[in-house]
């Protein structure tokens, strides 16, 4: 028997070009449009020379005449934007880890051990994470100093998570409700351990969500300045965000080419982490909004 939506479905050939155009490819192509123009004006100034950047009654600020690699090996060679990236990638990764695994931990508890007051636990959690950083990090350097853990990545490692484990709690939280109680039911009858039952079923039913977790916390981690900037000092110890404002920053003079491609690299590995991961992210983000 054919349905209303199958005639629909078959009959959309029918639909003229342009109201297509307009309700489908226009609307796209601005979107697209406006989320990879900054890409494209970050590699437009990454190979464009000075002369070319600043005249801009002479050379089209749009386009490249005479592509330079000046500003790449500036930002290579004469700064030391390649310890910044291994001190990014260091914390970044260590800080989405144990992200990771306390909110895991957490998330488990308040959703599948069905204690009194869990979601209003679940509730405090996520309210921790609307507390903005510029008050944290006051309190949070205190103890920076107290523990002697200031200008070194563990400063970051051990302060990231104050920020990252809230909502990376919260995310999991949903995803791990979609998740029926009768499969833990049965493992029990069977005699698993709550260990096992989160490691042999839950987890792995849960990958989505994990990797959409882990994504966001690695995202957050990478781009994040306030707590780099306030608990880092030397050059060699600071991660792209922070080093490539303080040090390619010198009083007014701004080094744009240099900036352009520090930003544009440093977008790479999150470009790359998204691509990889996209169908997850979509669907895991769908499972932490049911209820």
């Amino acid at each position: 028997m054919t349905t209303v939506d199958d005639q629909s479905v078959g009959m959309s050939y029918l639909e003229s070009f342009p109201r297509k155009f307009l309700r489908v490819y226009l609307p796209l192509g601005l979107i697209v449009f406006f989320l990879l123009f900054p890409f494209y004006w970050m590699a437009v100034a990454t190979f464009k020379p000075d002369a070319e950047m600043y005249d801009y009654e002479k050379y089209n600020p749009f386009w490249i005449v005479h592509p330079t690699l000046e500003h790449i090996n500036k930002l290579f060679f004469e700064t030391d934007y390649p310890l910044w990236m291994w001190n990014t990638v260091i914390v970044s990764v260590s800080s989405t880890f144990i992200s990771l695994f306390a909110s895991v931990c957490a998330a488990y508890a308040i959703e599948r051990l069905r204690y009194k007051g869990s979601r209003y636990v679940g509730l405090a959690i996520f309210l921790g994470y609307l507390v903005p950083p510029s008050i944290l990090f006051i309190p949070l350097a205190a103890i920076v100093f107290q523990l002697g853990l200031f200008d070194g990545n563990l400063a970051l490692i051990l302060t990231y998570p104050t920020f990252l484990i809230p909502f990376c709690t919260w995310l999991l939280m949903g995803y791990f409700r979609t998740i029926p109680y009768e499969l833990e039911e049965c493992a029990l009858i069977d005699g698993a351990t709550r260990l096992q039952i989160l490691t042999k079923i839950t987890l792995p039913l849960s990958l989505p969500g994990l990797i959409s977790a882990g994504i966001f916390a690695f995202t957050l981690s990478w781009n994040e300045f306030i707590y780099a900037l306030t608990f880092i000092s030397s050059s060699e110890n600071k991660t792209i965000p922070v080093g490539a404002i303080t040090e390619l920053v010198n009083g007014d003079v701004y080094h744009w080419g240099a900036l352009m491609a520090a930003a544009l690299t440093g977008s790479v590995p999150v470009v790359i982490l998204y691509s990889f991961f996209v169908e997850y992210y979509v669907s895991a983000m769908t499972g932490a909004v049911k209820e």
